[in-house]
């Protein structure tokens, strides 16, 4: 629904407040506000999972966790870390920052916003409500055929696995909807595809991935859920399937996945670097580029995942060379990073830390990553410890550290507050050497030949000290995000004074409106002249703009509040939570007529 087609309700029907108010939100802000809180308690659930498995390799033999558990916990890490963690804390900024650097008011469609919200936090849910019944997924987080067939994987673990994946997709795919749409029709006036801010530019081809990729893992995740449900052989060799179909399927949306969580981080960087360099950005279009080929390489390079399958000679030297290709586009990136640093006038505050350890680790993990590009080496090292570290480096030095630094360059934009700074700089550091402490040793162990996925190992085999310094190294980072934690409780709880439009002085149009928003984000649409839309107003105010008043935005449409989208999203997740043991036909229905009700009713709610 087209935001200017939504008036507010009439002045006698008050406004929610309170609990109510949030639960019935349209407001982007508030939306991207609750998908990060929700994202981070997941991810400190997925380090909770991880602290259990550095527990249990610390030392040889250890009987703290069984294998059946550990399992759980290793799948369930990987899996909330990716779906509920990395991917919803990008939906953070692109639901709070998106409409606000392209000068809009609201996004395409708020009701579609929330609706997705409310699909991954019950998704989320879900899944981990499998803790409760013993029943967790326990097939690694990209679930290989045959193990997850009904003969090998009889419980209801991988049940909850498919569901959850697929009620995650629906959140996933309705967002990018949301915001390939608003990126396209919703700039303000003046502002061009090529004067778009990086981040925008990085959000969009993530969600063109998003509507690509995304499809794929649901056909593979349906063909599964039959196999198990109704006894079809998609994937049993035995009645004429075949398991490496999973893979291909899995690793082509696999692939594009890494991207989708990088890309996000990589316009974080991008938008943070010029401000604290106090330059433009280095080589504006050769970035955009560069992040469109790495999206369309990156849908060609999934079979480097199967070198160890045996797809012979032409497909592992296509694979290899594909994977050699795409560092190109990254080494692009890198070099305009350093670029715009170079000469600068650097501030080195917390975000500008967190961005340069980011391009730190990255180069790291992206080193260790075109050494898989060589099929004979990727045989020595795959299912090996040295893919978990080059995994990390890349995700964990990459992803985490660029949301962390993005985290306290816009908490003052989201809360009105600027987070503590010399906590913020206690939380990188403890981050860096607690993230290279548990990491790095994985690339040796990795090399001497540690299997992933074993819940103990011999003394013989020599792993013990490199595995104590890394359950020591995951403590510093648990120490870390307590900080972190710390920081944020300080600072809401303090009585520091609120921090104006423009604490950082900014290049982009979210540092011209008060801190926080308002609902209707801009009394009045700016009109963008170039890129760097505020620092070009700056310069041509001669050097400085007056703090923006906050008015009452009398007269500006906006979407009413709404309880409909939660509505449908109950709906359909009880609706594919009837495929759980089984297939359940009376609770898919009940699913699917409340899904229609909340659909149809906010389809057909009144304007006000």
């Amino acid at each position: 629904m087209a935001t200017t087609a939504l008036p507010h309700a009439p002045s006698h029907t008050p406004s929610p407040t309170g609990l109510w108010s949030w639960i019935t939100t349209v407001d982007h802000k508030r939306i991207g506000i609750l998908y990060g809180a929700t994202a981070f308690l997941f991810f400190l659930m997925g380090g909770i999972e991880a602290m259990l498995i550095r527990i249990q390799l610390s030392s040889p033999n250890n009987t703290l966790i069984g294998p059946e558990t550990y399992n759980q916990l290793f799948t369930m890490h990987g899996t909330t870390m990716i779906f509920l963690a990395v991917m919803p804390l990008s939906a953070m900024f692109f639901n709070f920052l998106i409409p606000l650097q392209l000068g809009a008011r609201d996004v395409a469609f708020p009701r579609l916003n929330a609706f997705s919200y409310w699909v991954f936090l019950l998704g989320g849910l879900l899944m981990n409500s499998s803790w409760l019944l013993n029943a967790a997924p326990n097939g690694g987080w990209f679930g290989y055929a045959n193990q997850t067939s009904k003969q090998f994987s009889p419980g209801m673990n991988i049940d909850f696995w498919t569901v959850g994946l697929q009620i995650l997709g629906i959140a996933s795919l309705a967002a990018a909807v949301n915001f390939f749409v608003t990126i396209i029709n919703m700039r303000a006036p003046g502002m061009k595809m090529m004067h778009m801010p990086m981040f925008v530019w990085m959000s969009f081809i993530t969600q063109i991935l998003l509507l690509l990729s995304f499809p794929i893992i649901t056909v593979a995740l349906i063909l599964l859920m039959i196999d198990r449900s109704f006894g079809t052989h998609f994937f049993v060799p035995s009645g004429g399937g075949d398991p490496i179909l999973w893979q291909h399927l899995f690793w082509l949306f696999g692939h594009p996945e890494v991207y989708i969580l990088i890309l996000p981080s990589f316009g974080i960087v991008s938008e943070i670097l010029p401000v604290f360099s106090r330059k433009p950005l280095f080589g504006y279009a050769a970035m955009v580029f560069s992040g469109a080929f790495i999206a369309f390489v990156g849908f060609g390079v999934w079979a480097h995942h199967m070198f160890s399958t045996g797809m012979g000679p032409f497909a592992d030297a296509f694979f290899a060379l594909t994977t050699m290709i795409i560092a190109i586009p990254t080494g692009v990136k890198i070099f305009n990073w350093i670029g715009t640093v170079w000469g600068g006038r650097i501030e080195f505050k917390t975000p500008m830390l967190f961005c340069l350890g980011f391009i730190a680790m990255f180069i790291m993990g992206g080193l260790s990553g075109v050494m898989h590009s060589s099929p004979p080496a990727d045989l020595q090292q795959t299912d090996t410890y040295f893919i978990v570290a080059h995994f990390h480096y890349v995700l964990f030095g990459g992803s985490i550290f660029a949301i962390s630094g993005g985290a306290y360059f816009w908490y003052p934009k989201m809360f009105g507050k600027l987070l503590d700074e010399s906590l913020g700089k206690v939380h990188f550091w403890l981050t860096l050497i607690g993230f290279n402490l548990t990491f790095f040793p994985m690339h040796i162990v990795g090399l001497q030949g540690m299997p992933r996925r074993v819940y103990t190992y011999s003394p013989e085999s020599n792993f013990e000290l490199l595995n104590k310094i890394e359950t020591a190294g995951s403590f510093v980072l648990m120490a870390a995000f307590l900080v972190f934690i710390y920081n944020i409780l300080k600072t809401w709880r303090g009585t520091q004074p609120p921090v104006g439009a423009d604490p950082w002085n900014g290049a982009t149009l979210e540092w011209s409106i008060p801190s926080p928003p308002p609902e209707f984000n801009f009394a009045k649409v700016p009109t963008v002249h170039g890129r760097d839309a505020l620092w070009e107003m700056k310069r041509q105010a001669g050097g400085g703009l007056p703090e923006p008043v906050r008015e009452s935005g009398a007269g500006i449409h906006m979407p009413n509040p709404s309880y409909y989208p939660l509505i449908a999203a109950i709906g359909v997740t009880v609706a594919l939570g009837g495929f759980i043991g089984g297939s359940h036909l009376w609770v898919h229905v009940v699913g699917v007529v409340i899904m229609l009700y909340g659909i149809f009713s906010w389809a057909f709610e009144p304007a006000g």
